[in-house]
């Protein structure tokens, strides 16, 4: 791990990994007004998730193969569910 932010970037990325996530509610659980705590907004410059917009579901959050990557080499397995 590269920051300070890499821990809690990381629980983020696990979180989304466990389902796909309406994006409405991984902003209200993640994001923040502090300058220090990007923890969103990394993980989207990282490409460890992406943004889409689903049909009848409007926009979700995934996690993208370099997520999966980043939870493989910090030693996390999470079982992932691709919900349609």
């Amino acid at each position: 791990m590269t920051s300070a932010n890499d821990a809690l970037i990381l629980d983020l990325v696990q979180w989304v990994a466990q389902r796909p996530r309406p994006y409405d509610e991984v902003m209200e659980a993640w994001r923040t007004s502090c300058p220090r705590l990007t923890i969103w907004e990394d993980a989207v410059e990282r490409k460890l998730l992406r943004r889409e917009i689903q049909a009848g579901k409007g926009a979700m959050v995934r996690i993208t193969p370099s997520g999966l990557a980043f939870l493989s080499a910090s030693g996390r397995d999470v079982a992932i569910h691709e919900a349609n």
